[in-house]
């Protein structure tokens, strides 16, 4: 396909780190390697999560963004976000006419789409809609508002409603994919980007020294969770499974790495249990530090919950633990059945069942051939399925079905 320029509509970016951002960066380097050259814009609610104002223009690891600048919050019922929509519709328009886009590329929340659409239109340009999630599903478990509450209905048929009228969809997954479908959306229309890593970013390495000393880790078998404290996350599940093992496991050590909503309840549960010196819980770290810290584990866990939002959405960590070599185990939740092939790839365990996820961590921890049948094979397995320019190369599909509508 002839050299692109994509208008790129976020929710927020870089420098704030996030699966959302992370993954964002990786489509623009990916595009940039094609020849493409993608553009960004970000609503307000980047100044909302970034806490500060940022510059109107600036360019971040080569790729240029433009903000739209922050937004107060208003106490009417959906007052926030007509203004919101509006105002990113005139930055769509500001932006379009100085850049001269070939598509315009809205990622989730509809919130981003909706505006994107109306702009296209004037603008005369094709759209192409990208769901990374259903934000409303995320909404329920953060506690925003409840499960087919009215502002969940309506955020469900405000998504429906832009699926029928922008020209092509992106879907993070099969699981987004195929609920669409049942929503009368064709599928056809629909194309799955799957999350991907940079094999060359994350692969096997030595242990970070400072870490090992910091956290006592010398010698240790340690388990590792890395991601968001969310409640879906079920790191409860991990700690009590861990907590069941120590007797018989001495040595090992349960590494929570993040942070999130959930992050004192964790803390006091450590508590209860008697684990603080078995337990470590340090924050964030930079990024730049993640393989070293990867290093430091022998097994990645990921015991999500089953829920609307985990049975049809993928995560990316686990994608990286694989990258970078990493026995994992996780709950056999939609999401990550579509990632992980079990006994291949990584172990499942039925959700919600700490039991069976400490069996698991129990069987891994004791059987040092089966984690390494495991190591050996899940790098390979991301590299030939899920690198960032594998499962970016759908993009060329997409765009070239969008411009000849």
């Amino acid at each position: 396909m002839k050299h692109l320029k994509i208008l790129h509509i976020l929710d927020h970016s870089l420098p704030i780190h996030s699966g959302y951002t992370f993954r964002s960066n990786s489509i623009f380097e990916a595009q940039r390697k094609r020849g493409w050259d993608p553009i960004v814009l970000t609503g307000p609610k980047h100044e909302a999560n970034w806490k500060k104002d940022s510059a109107k223009q600036e360019i971040i690891q080569n790729t240029t963004y433009y903000r739209t600048g922050n937004l107060h919050q208003n106490v009417l019922p959906g007052c926030y976000e007509i203004n919101l929509m509006r105002i990113l519709k005139n930055s769509i328009l500001e932006v379009a006419q100085k850049e001269k886009p070939d598509i315009i590329h809205a990622h989730s929340p509809v919130l981003n789409a909706i505006p994107m659409l109306y702009a296209a239109r004037q603008l005369k340009l094709p759209t192409v809609y990208e769901i990374r999630g259903f934000w409303e599903d995320a909404a329920v478990d953060h506690g925003t508002y409840a499960y087919n509450s009215w502002k969940y209905r309506i955020t469900k048929q405000l998504e429906t409603w832009i699926c029928r009228r922008v020209d092509q969809i992106a879907v993070l997954c099969n699981g987004i994919k195929n609920d669409l479908i049942t929503r009368g959306i064709a599928a056809g229309k629909m194309t799955v980007v799957f999350n991907g890593v940079s094999p060359q970013d994350f692969q096997p390495c030595a242990p970070d020294p400072q870490y090992i000393e910091e956290w006592h880790l010398r010698g240790k078998q340690v388990i590792g969770f890395f991601g968001s404290f969310y409640h879906y996350e079920g790191l409860e599940l991990l700690v009590e499974a861990f907590a069941s093992l120590v007797p018989d496991y001495p040595d090992i050590r349960l590494l929570l790495l993040g942070g999130g909503p959930m992050e004192q309840k964790i803390r006091e549960q450590v508590q209860a249990l008697s684990l603080q010196n078995r337990v470590i819980i340090p924050g964030r770290i930079p990024h730049e530090r993640m393989p070293g810290i990867y290093g430091l584990v022998d097994i990645l866990a990921y015991p999500r919950h089953s829920m609307r939002l985990t049975e049809l959405v993928t995560p990316l960590k686990p994608l990286e633990a694989m990258s970078m070599g990493k026995a994992i185990i996780a709950s056999d939740v939609g999401g990550h059945k579509e990632l992980i092939l079990h006994q291949k790839t990584g172990i499942l365990f039925p959700a919600d069942n700490q039991h069976a996820l400490a069996l698991g961590l129990r069987e891994l921890l004791s059987n040092q051939e089966l984690r390494q049948t495991l190591v050996s094979q899940c790098r390979d397995w991301v590299i030939a399925h899920h690198s960032w320019d594998k499962t970016t190369a759908v993009y060329e599909e997409i765009y070239a079905r969008a411009l000849h509508q």
